[in-house]
Formats: C-alpha cells, sequence, structure tokens
C-alpha cells in the first residue's frame, strides 16, 4: 500500500517520537528500516516500500528543506536562474548514503519471497515544491515559471532527472527489487505539459537506470493523467507496471494499458478509511476487472493517517482469500 508505514500505525507513531523530526527519521537507517519493516509483521504484504521521502533528492543537491508539524515540507525556493545555479549538480552522499543503508537494512531482514520496492518523485512533482518552497493547492508557481522561463524550468528538471535516476540506481544496488516514480502532481499538467515536464523526464531516468542496471524493475504513477496520456507514456517508457488512481476507469484500463505493462492499483483511501461492506464490494470490483491480468493489488494514493488498523487488515484479507 502507498504510505503504508505512516500515522495510521501507532508503532510508527512511536518512532516518529523516538526520531524527533520527520526528516531526522528518513535519514536514521535504524530507525528508517524499522517503520518500513513495521507494516510487515503486522499484515500479510508482498513487498516493503523503503521509507524515505521525494524531497530527499532536492535536499542531496543542497536545498534547505525542514519539516513544519502539521503542515508538511518546506524549502528554500528555487525560483529564478540564482537560485538554480546556487544547488548542487550532484547527490550529496552524506544525505543519500542512509537511504541506501536503510535499503541494505531491510533487504537483509526481509525474507527472500519478499519484494522491496524503492522511489522517487517525478521531476515535474519535486519541482512544484521546490519552485514554490512549500506544497501548494494548484501548482500555479510552477506552471508560471515553466510558461515564463521555459528554458530555467527545463535546466530544473533536468537536474532533477539525473539525480532521480542516480538515486534509483543507489537504491537497487543497495538492494530493492524494483523502483517506482511518483508523479503524483502530472494530472495538473495539459497534454503538452505533460509530455515536456512528465512523459519525457521519466522516459529519461528510466533509460539512465536501465543503462546501470539493464534487468531494473520500473513502475510508474502519475496520478491523476487521463487514460490516453498514460497509454502514451505506457507506450513510450515500457515500465514494468504502471500505476493508476482511483479515478480511472478499469475497463479501459484492461483494454489498453494490461497488454503493455501490469496494473498497480486503484482502490479508494478513502473507501478503506470507511471500510465495512463497502470495502468488501470495492476490493471484489478490483479483482474481477483484473481477473486473468498482470495486477497488483494497491490503493488509488496513499493510506489516510485515520485509517482503522482492522480496515487494512480486512482489506488484505480480502484480497489474500482470493
Amino acid at each position: 500500500m502507498m504510505r503504508q508505514a505512516c500515522r495510521y500505525l501507532p508503532e510508527y507513531r512511536e518512532v516518529r517520537t523516538k526520531a524527533g523530526g520527520f526528516l531526522d527519521l528518513c535519514l536514521n537507517a535504524v530507525l528508517a528500516a524499522e517503520v518500513t519493516l513495521q507494516p510487515l509483521r503486522r499484515f500479510e504484504l508482498d513487498a516493503a516500500i523503503l521509507f524515505s521521502d521525494i524531497l530527499i533528492v532536492p535536499y542531496a543537491l543542497g536545498v534547505k528543506l525542514w519539516f513544519e508539524d502539521g503542515e508538511g515540507p518546506r524549502l528554500s525556493p528555487v525560483a529564478d536562474r540564482p537560485g538554480f545555479e546556487a544547488m548542487g549538480q550532484a547527490l550529496a552522499e552524506a544525505v543519500v548514503e542512509p537511504v541506501y543503508e536503510t535499503a541494505r537494512r531491510v533487504r537483509q531482514a526481509l525474507a527472500a519471497d519478499r519484494a522491496l520496492i524503492g522511489f522517487c518523485g517525478g521531476p515535474w512533482t519535486v519541482a512544484t515544491y521546490l519552485v514554490a518552497g512549500r506544497g501548494t493547492a494548484d501548482k500555479r508557481e510552477a506552471l508560471d515559471l515553466a510558461r515564463r522561463d521555459p528554458a530555467l524550468f527545463s535546466d530544473l528538471i533536468d537536474r532533477l532527472a539525473s539525480a532521480s535516476a542516480e538515486h534509483l540506481i543507489g537504491q537497487l544496488r543497495a538492494g530493492a527489487d524494483v523502483v517506482q516514480i511518483f508523479d503524483t502532481w502530472a494530472g495538473v499538467l495539459d497534454a503538452e505539459g505533460f509530455r515536456r515536464w512528465c512523459l519525457g523526464p521519466m522516459r529519461a531516468i528510466v533509460t539512465r537506470v536501465r543503462q546501470a542496471m539493464p534487468n531494473a524493475r520500473v513502475i510508474l504513477f502519475p496520478k491523476g493523467v487521463a487514460l490516453p496520456l498514460l497509454h502514451e507514456l505506457a507506450q513510450t517508457v515500457q515500465p514494468q507496471a504502471i500505476g493508476i488512481d482511483s479515478a480511472t476507469g478499469r475497463a479501459e484500463v484492461r483494454a489498453l494499458l494490461s497488454p503493455i505493462a501490469a496494473v498497480q492499483g486503484n482502490l479508494d483511501p478513502e473507501i478503506l478509511l470507511r471500510g465495512g461492506e463497502a470495502l468488501d464490494r470495492a476490493v471484489d470490483a478490483i479483482l474481477d476487472a483484473f481477473h486473468g491480468t498482470r495486477h497488483i493489488f494497491n490503493l488509488g494514493h496513499g493510506v489516510l493517517p485515520a485509517t482503522p488498523v482492522a480496515h487494512v487488515e480486512r482489506m488484505i484479507a480480502r484480497v489474500k482469500r482470493c
């Protein structure tokens, strides 16, 4: 499950308190490995998802990063040429090495039949935080910079794509079995913007990863993107799997995407939060829709913090029953 190690688990909250800040937890290999493994001790899951954050990449490029309780991440904005020039060109080892050590520890602790999933953010999504210095509702700052100074924005996207590829390679070398690229805010882009700022950078990242690691397995998840563009992405990049959100039509996905790649998703996290018979029906509908295809059962986005543990148990039991 996306965000399967997070605030809905009491044991996660306990470790988070021990670590101090969120960034301290991400960069403490012992504690990050612990919270990565916690969901697998509770639930019959097939994979661990490396505990980290998509903003580790800009942080490793020298951008100031901190987290405000209840408000999310804050960064020193990179919205002009001097700000871009002040960024590093390579990942700082002191920042990314704890992430790779976390991966090594988790892989050593996992059973052979359990996978470890590493990840990074899509360059577009990371840029929306970086340009604004925080998360925003409409991503207007990034959209405006891309329109006003496309050369600068292209340089920023290219820098993030190069660093993200190196970060994924580092995770694979440390023991990740598969890596996923989350472009959470891809859905705010029009078709031209999607091709330029999402599809192109994803293709560049995957190409570089496969050059270094020819057998690398990659999942792409551009949230909120129309199915024709998802199809174009899958055809162009040829990932092993592609994630779909809760709004994407399953019948159409089966027809267009399943012949190209495995499909991951698409349970609505709100339904998991509510639980009960509605959850059972939603699980059954997804399993029926993708029966006979390559499908990874997952949510259409992250576990909501208020989700009862019992609902997660019920969902997993129903999936495993089938």
